[in-house]
């Protein structure tokens, strides 16, 4: 057996069991699983393991298997974006009205402002050498504005929100939020990756020329996996994951990070074929529990909280008060402006300010192009375990002891209409 493969049998069902038993343990205190994988693979880093046992930790994750769980976590993620796209409902982007627009606008907008200010300050400090003041910028505030479509939509399913008015509204709204956000990150990686603002261009022309031949190849799509699915489910499998591989792919020959590709395909993949949706909750059954964790782990490797200065602790309070003030009050702010009341705007304000995993995808982009330090990443994904872990008691406490008793809204309440319309 390959010197290689046995460090790999000692790491792979270390960083799953571990990951497993931080998802169970955190669901225990009301959390949703992913705080527990998360911090699994946090304290498997050099914050903890590394820290107290540096030998237990070179002999579980030896640097010769680094690249291989690396490689293995980063393809899981590829079909982790895949599946967001896939369930990114687009008919509910189209049909969403003016509630809905304000309050996805008002947690872009907001936090996109107050990150740009509070990066304007932190660049002397923490961005890297060589990195640009506009691009590092730019990345902080985009970072800053993030919602996880898909932690939230979790949370909403453990608290039975989904399916009220609050629930769908929110959803509409973060993913609305979602598909602003990505677009926006998509600009700022081109930016950063290209050497002139002519080249940034071309390539985020190319990206929208990418996106455009998908949604037209879609009919041709819908056609070729209805026919594959009188075959056989494997055939449609294969077909969606070899088109994940290669649109993702085409958007790393681009220039843009491999992740934005994987997400393009789920998103103009056809919705309501049974043979799709058995083949995505395959991938979601194997990939989720078995090989995201890696992922964890890799972001747990590059998060040292125990070698970060003392004095860089106030960026990190600055930080999170930013994040969680901008993405809660612009969303909050937008809700009440558009006609709802305060408890109902606050409850809009508190699950739009989950972050979660969807954050460290994008915090992991900006840390392989090199536009943010190990340092500040650290901070920022600290920043996403605390904001994602105060959503589901915070929710609680605004909303009070039933969750799914929604505060009455007026007759012309806009946001009543828009979530009625969605559910719709």
């Amino acid at each position: 057996m390959t010197d290689s493969l046995l460090p790999l049998l000692l790491a792979v069902p270390a960083v799953v069991l571990a990951c497993q038993a931080g998802g169970r343990a955190v669901r225990l205190l009301g959390q949703p699983a992913v705080i527990g994988e998360i911090l699994a693979g946090i304290l498997l880093g050099p914050s903890l393991l590394g820290w107290l046992a540096p030998s237990v930790q070179h002999h579980l994750l030896p640097p010769s298997v680094l690249p291989i769980t690396s490689a293995l976590g980063n393809l899981a993620l590829l079909a982790f974006l895949f599946l967001i796209g896939l369930e990114l409902d687009l008919r509910s982007l189209r049909t969403a009205r003016r509630a809905v627009i304000a309050v996805s606008l008002g947690s872009l907008l907001l936090p996109l402002a107050l990150g740009a200010a509070l990066a304007s300050a932190m660049y002397p400090h923490l961005a890297p050498p060589g990195i640009g003041r506009l691009p590092f910028t730019l990345f902080v505030a985009v970072a800053l504005s993030i919602t996880a479509f898909p932690v939230l939509a979790r949370i909403l399913a453990d608290r039975g929100l989904e399916t009220t008015r609050l629930g769908t509204f929110v959803m509409a709204c973060a993913a609305t939020d979602d598909a602003l956000a990505w677009c926006l990150l998509t600009a700022v990686v081109a930016l950063c990756t290209a050497g002139t603002a002519l080249s940034a261009l071309t390539t985020l022309a190319l990206t929208a020329a990418l996106a455009a031949g998908l949604t037209l190849l879609r009919p041709a799509l819908l056609a070729l996996l209805k026919r594959a699915s009188r075959t056989s489910d494997d055939l449609v499998l294969v077909l969606l994951f070899a088109g994940l591989c290669l649109s993702a792919y085409a958007t790393d020959r681009i220039g843009v990070h491999p992740a934005f590709g994987a997400f393009l395909f789920g998103a103009v993949a056809p919705r309501g074929l049974p043979a799709v949706e058995r083949s995505a909750a395959r991938i979601r059954a194997v990939v989720l529990p078995l090989l995201l964790p890696l992922y964890f782990v890799d972001t747990g490797l590059h998060t040292d909280l125990s070698n970060l200065p003392a004095g860089q602790w106030g960026w990190g309070a600055a930080i999170l008060a930013v994040a969680a003030i901008g993405k809660w009050g612009g969303a909050a702010g937008a809700a009440r402006l558009t006609g709802s009341d305060w408890c109902w705007s606050a409850a809009v304000g508190t699950l739009m300010n989950c972050r979660g995993l969807t954050e460290l995808v994008v915090l992991g982009i900006g840390r392989e192009i090199g536009v943010i330090t190990e340092q500040l990443f650290t901070l920022l994904v600290v920043m996403a375990v605390i904001t994602t872990a105060a959503t589901a008691p915070v929710l609680k406490r605004v909303t009070g002891d039933d969750p799914r008793m929604a505060p009455p809204a007026p007759q012309d309440d806009p946001a009543r209409d828009a979530a009625q319309e969605v559910t719709g």
